[in-house]
């Protein structure tokens, strides 16, 4: 088959999936005939284990180094990432992936680049275990939280057990992330109604960013998250990354370059971009998916149309008042950042 045919029919299917997209995104689509919903409000939970997570999400102690933290790599004043092209792990070792961001989390369809995690819970434990993030042990964490009265005392009064595994502690984590939502971002304000919120500018960028067929895996409450897509549709992109994407999940060659679309929520603080980090800014972003997804080449004026609706899906960020940590004791053991 002509390859020329072949990626132009790509690119069509594209545009066609976003038409079909338009038509189909669910209850809030029909309400506003948008393929994009407004971030909802997070769901009900338990305050005390929101309490017990934020302590747990900001505690270093849970790494080897005592220095490493889960807001090292999203960080929650940085729109939930560390805006590197590839996170900083143990050891000052050099990530393999660029970190994605936590706010909204919750609305993604998995966990990770490659979707290996399928939720939240199931997401958290893993930088505590890996040689080259946290580089720690769950036994070690544990032994480090229960030589902590503080901490002892606290899991026991939130999960009303003396038990403490690494099911309290993911679940408390998890309670915490699922919290840090961004709403009311001036595209939101949009959604419901208030049609000063963007300027001429900002919807006509909009309506390029529909057209064009970007809302095929950017759609939905997150813009994203909520599918796999292959990096490189009509273009090979390339890449120096050794990230297979979802192939290392489900061991399919097919699943090749196959990652989680990102969402575009907060896109404007979530830099550099991609799953290496390639893109450091948003018109380069902008500029390649148009060029190895969609097979478009968007004109200077276009892609800064496009950019000034990206800029409005900045939400308000989450307002967190740093925890105090309970203190160590004689027993807990030390870290060790050097080895």
């Amino acid at each position: 088959m002509d390859i020329m045919k072949t990626t132009k029919s790509l690119a069509w299917a594209l545009r066609a999936v976003a038409v079909a997209a338009l038509m189909t995104t669910g209850s809030a689509m029909a309400q506003n005939q948008e393929p994009v919903s407004p971030v909802p409000a997070p769901k009900a939970v338990n305050p005390a284990a929101v309490e017990l997570g934020k302590k747990l999400f900001f505690d270093p102690r849970l790494s080897k180094s005592g220095f490493i933290s889960c807001n090292s790599c999203h960080n929650l004043s940085m729109g939930g990432t560390d805006n590197l092209k590839t996170s900083i792990g143990h050891n000052w070792q050099q990530g393999p992936i660029n970190s994605p961001t936590v706010l909204n989390s919750r609305l993604n369809l998995a966990q990770f680049w490659d979707g290996r995690a399928a939720d939240l819970k199931a997401q958290a434990g893993g930088p505590i275990a890996n040689p080259g993030e946290m580089a720690f042990t769950h036994e070690l964490a544990l032994e480090t939280l229960k030589s902590i009265p503080g901490y002892v005392e606290e899991f026991k009064q939130v999960f009303k057990t003396d038990q403490l595994t690494i099911d309290e502690v993911t679940t408390a984590i998890a309670a915490f992330e699922e919290t840090l939502v961004t709403p009311n971002a001036r595209f939101d304000q949009w959604l419901d109604g208030d049609k000063k919120a963007l300027t001429k500018d900002e919807l006509a960028g909009y309506q390029l960013f529909k057209d064009s067929g970007c809302v095929a895996c950017h759609n939905g409450p997150n813009l994203g998250g909520n599918s796999f897509q292959k990096m490189g549709v009509v273009q090979a992109y390339k890449t120096a990354s050794t990230a297979e994407g979802r192939k290392g999940v489900t061991g399919k060659d097919a699943d090749r370059l196959n990652f989680k679309v990102p969402t575009l929520r907060n896109i404007e603080l979530t830099y550099p971009y991609f799953h290496d980090g390639a893109a450091e800014t948003m018109t380069q972003a902008v500029d390649l998916m148009g060029r190895l997804q969609l097979g478009r080449e968007f004109s200077k004026n276009e892609n800064a149309k496009i950019v000034a609706f990206l800029k409005t899906l900045t939400g308000q960020q989450p307002q967190i008042a740093l925890p105090i940590m309970p203190p160590s004791t004689d027993k807990t053991p030390k870290p060790r950042p050097f080895n």
